[in-house]
């Protein structure tokens, strides 16, 4: 009964700790006048001011309001959209390693650049987790506008590309991909015989999009590399006949996973199919 009028009065921990980023964000928009009257030049030469103040000493923390601050007017000018106070503490919480659940609509995709920069500024490289290669093509060229204009490089890691390819976007300060993509490059450069033909440089920082989805739902799914399988060609040409064959009434699609699941009708019809194929027996998939 104490614990739940307290409660009431002070809020939760996690109220309070919020609440206790409010000195940071006070300290952000003390910045904005000035960073406002910045040139475009101006505003662009920010970031080798931090990084000369970094390397006389001073830390992330020190800078993150100012930094801050040039992010959001960075984003004003590039994409026409300005960081509201809630996404600066959310921007606190990512670049404190920590988990930031926000609700539709509060712009997550955009609260991510004010870490992303700030620790960019290291020259260490920063990664930015997403859950599949779209969302990673697309943030890299929408947020990326952002970090161009200030000074930074970006790059993607998306299928099909060769050792060079990915070298170059890895060495970039930003670098967008998937977490398959991420994971399957750590298993090769591990099997590579020398440093040099190595993909992958030191990891320093990242953040996931979507936690729970990339760290429990896709963590189920173990990533292995394997040795060359049977050529199973005329099978997928089989299928492929197969699949064509269905309506949109046979499955249902998440765009967002990029996945597919037969309905119940679909699986039956599935089933028919492929016996009349030969390509299963006792028609029960």
């Amino acid at each position: 009964m104490f614990a739940a009028l307290a409660k009431s009065i002070f809020g939760s921990a996690n109220d309070r700790y919020v609440r206790g980023l409010g000195k940071y964000v006070t300290a952000i928009n003390a910045f904005e006048p000035t960073i406002e009257a910045l040139t475009d030049d101006e505003l662009r030469g920010q970031t080798e001011i931090f990084k000369r103040r970094l390397a006389d000493g001073q830390t992330l923390n020190d800078i993150l309001p100012e930094a801050f601050a040039t992010v959001r007017e960075a984003a004003k000018r590039t994409l026409g959209q300005r960081h509201y106070d809630v996404q600066l503490i959310g921007g606190i919480v990512l670049h404190r390693g920590e988990i930031a659940e926000m609700k539709t609509g509060e712009g997550k995709t955009l609260v991510a650049t004010l870490a992303v920069y700030l620790n960019a500024l290291a020259g260490k490289g920063v990664h930015v987790v997403t859950v599949n290669d779209y969302l990673a093509r697309r943030d890299a060229d929408w947020m990326g506008q952002i970090y161009r204009f200030l000074g930074l490089t970006v790059g993607v890691i998306v299928p099909n590309m060769t050792d060079e390819e990915r070298r170059a976007a890895y060495d970039s300060d930003i670098t967008y991909g998937t977490n398959n993509e991420f994971g399957f490059d750590y298993l090769r450069d591990n099997m590579k015989y020398t440093r040099d033909q190595m993909v992958q440089r030191p990891f320093k920082f990242a953040i996931v999009d979507e936690v729970d989805s990339i760290l429990i739902d896709e963590a189920r799914t173990p990533l292995i590399i394997s040795g060359p399988t049977d050529d199973k060609s005329d099978l997928y040409i089989s299928v492929d006949k197969i699949v064509k064959g269905f309506v949109p009434e046979d499955y249902e699609k998440d765009e967002k996973q990029r996945s597919v699941v037969l309905t119940e009708d679909g699986t039956e019809k599935a089933e028919r199919m492929l016996e009349q194929e030969g390509l299963i027996e006792g028609g029960n998939l």
